[in-house]
């Protein structure tokens, strides 16, 4: 078992990486240090993590910006068991969650109209792994130990209560997955009556399409792969769309209100865009780095399209997410595994052959 040598007021275990996964690295039981509760911080006792796509970008140093040991895990569900002198929304024993972050500058004018996500202070978001989301040189080895570990301490302004209506073994992924595609839904005013296309039907995308119908949209699931055909209708999609199929894309071109693009990797863009009506518009969700080829002007300009891009949400928007859900009786389709499952499981992520979403039962890591 590894050891980080960072002080705390006490260890935890996890998984972590002291390394990229490349060359056959895995992740291994770590001993992770926490802090006891300041006045304004909750000590949680983590039940469920959710795997993303990120967490396998992360530890990878895909983009070029990980700090080592790197311990994944934003997509926490667990119960308080401690609370600061200063806490007064939650208590011990009550079920939270905690997402993509747990700090922000806080004063910032994004910070004040509770778009934490966005906040332009001097290191940009603190997340709830690998630290402040823009490096800070004066602070180049600040670390910070995600949800793959038994306990996590977070500050109240960014816990979430969960609904007592959702299944706690399925929520994780909505911290993460669900507030990254309900946020542009909703910004860019998806209604009842719009055509509505959700690109990718994956962790991400099976979200996009379950949230979109329950908005009132007409909703076609654009995908390259027909055997998700059944799940995608399964899901509330009104029509499945190959993208391969160049005459089914030629059919729906300049029909499209809006578009919702969750793929995780470097892709064309254009044959995309074509589908969208006069002032129509396509946003990119999961893709943190350049098109495989540039945009074509010529298309955006055509019809006064837009393309843009949306991070994940702030953290009265993941909250209004977790109400959604609750409301419409949506919850992510989910695979359970344990902890020491979490090396096969990022490989099937990585290959594409898991279904949906993991989720880790973080018991697990207690045996």
């Amino acid at each position: 078992m590894a050891h980080i040598d960072t002080s705390g007021d006490f260890t935890v275990k996890g998984y972590g990486a002291s390394g990229s996964l490349i060359g056959g690295k895995t992740l291994e039981p770590i001993d992770i240090p926490r802090n006891k509760p300041q006045a304004d911080e909750l000590l949680i006792e983590v039940l469920y993590c959710g795997v993303c796509h990120s967490d396998l970008h992360q530890v990878n140093n895909d983009w070029k910006n990980t700090i080592y040991p790197c311990v994944p895990g934003h997509e926490v569900v667990g119960r308080v068991t401690e609370t600061g002198s200063g806490v007064n929304r939650f208590s011990v024993g009550d079920i939270v969650g905690v997402g993509c972050m747990i700090d922000s500058c806080r004063s910032c004018k994004s910070c004040e109209q509770g778009e934490e996500q966005l906040c332009t202070g001097p290191v940009r978001m603190t997340m709830t792994y690998n630290g402040y989301f823009k490096p800070n040189p004066d602070a180049p080895e600040f670390n910070t130990y995600g949800g793959y570990s038994t306990h996590l301490t977070a500050k109240e302004d960014f816990v979430l209560r969960i609904p007592e209506q959702l299944n706690l073994s399925a929520a994780a992924p909505i911290l993460c997955a669900g507030v990254t595609t309900y946020s542009p839904l909703k910004h860019w005013g998806v209604k009842p009556g719009d055509k509505v296309g959700i690109i990718g039907i994956g962790g991400l995308g099976h979200m996009g399409v379950m949230f979109a119908k329950a908005m009132g949209a007409e909703v076609v699931a654009i995908t390259t792969q027909e055997h998700k055909r059944i799940a995608a209708l399964e899901l509330g999609a009104d029509a499945v769309l190959i993208s391969e199929d160049a005459d089914a894309m030629k059919a729906h071109e300049v029909t499209f209100d809006f578009l919702l693009c969750t793929i995780p990797y470097a892709f064309d863009v254009n044959p995309y865009i074509s589908l969208l009506g006069p002032r129509g518009s396509l946003v990119t969700v999961g893709l943190l780095g350049p098109y495989k080829s540039p945009t074509n002007n010529m298309e955006v300009a055509g019809y006064s399209r837009s393309v843009g891009a949306s991070v994940i949400g702030g953290i009265a928007e993941t909250q209004e997410v977790l109400d959604f859900c609750a409301k419409h009786d949506i919850l992510p389709q989910v695979e359970m595994i344990r902890m020491q499952d979490i090396n096969e499981a990022l490989d099937k992520i990585k290959d594409e052959e898991v279904r949906f979403r993991y989720v880790i039962d973080m018991g697990s890591l207690k045996e």
